[in-house]
């Protein structure tokens, strides 16, 4: 028995294969161009091929969604190729996670749900380095005290080049020095450094106003380029969202009617 759990976001769409509870495979398709169930029927047919998995060791599968207009053509599409309804779960699926939103976007409701259920104590901060990066605090009785959201740095990034026209694209890493003394390793700086300040602050501003350290869990795509530079992330885990994807199936299973 295998899971397949998806999470529909604004830049990609990431497939995680449950092998067991620690073997985990996933791949990631891009969001856009936005495509119909026919096209996403041609391009799931056979994608698990490369990585030695047949769609017919697919016996679940769970999808969670910030991008409506894909909602359905995903769900449609697997439901074709594999013979029965996926779950599509979002914040109103039932957990232990209480919440005072009726806005809040599946994939901050999986991240909360992920850092309640698994081992980590206290109160604590998800941050997610996606399309948005976004803040979420959540405590040991798993109360959701609320959220920022700011301008994600890929997303930053591209609308820095695609709004100058002398600056080029960067490889997002840490330059030597703070100052740079070129194009490049100046906007390095900017994007990592200046953003590394935002986060470092953020947490310490939520520390301060919730009155306890909070444990620190970084995911999303660039998480792991600021967790290696900072020791107020306890823990980068990039498939933090999807697992709280599985979490939500896990919960709701039994009421399910595949």
């Amino acid at each position: 028995m295998m899971l397949l759990a998806v999470n529909i976001g604004n830049t990609n769409l990431r497939f995680a294969v449950f092998k067991s509870e620690t073997e985990i495979i996933t791949w990631t398709i891009n969001s856009k161009p936005y495509r119909t169930e026919y096209e996403f029927f041609a391009k799931f047919s056979n994608m698990y091929e490369p990585f030695g998995i047949s769609k017919n060791d697919i016996t679940d599968i769970v999808i969670g969604s910030v991008v409506p207009p894909l909602t359905a053509s995903v769900k449609i599409a697997l439901q074709k190729i594999h013979k029965f309804k996926p779950m599509v779960v979002d914040r109103n699926t039932p957990s232990a996670i209480k919440h005072k939103s009726n806005q809040m976007g599946t994939d901050l409701y999986a991240n909360a749900v992920a850092a309640h259920y698994q081992n980590y104590q206290g109160k604590k901060i998800v941050i997610d380095f996606g399309t948005a990066l976004t803040f979420l605090g959540i405590d040991e009785s798993a109360n959701v005290g609320g959220v920022v959201i700011a301008p994600g740095i890929i997303t930053a990034l591209n609308s820095l080049v695609g709004e100058t026209a002398q600056l080029p694209t960067v490889e997002l890493k840490a330059p030597k020095t703070v100052l740079g003394s070129d194009t490049e390793s100046c906007m390095q700086s900017g994007m990592v450094y200046g953003f590394l300040s935002m986060v470092e602050g953020m947490i310490d501003r939520i520390n301060a106003e919730e009155g306890e350290q909070s444990y620190v869990i970084s995911t999303g795509g660039v998480g792991g380029v600021y967790k290696s530079l900072t020791d107020k992330i306890d823990i980068d885990d990039r498939l933090h969202t999807i697992k709280g994807l599985k979490i939500l199936y896990e919960l709701n299973k039994d009421s399910f009617q595949k």
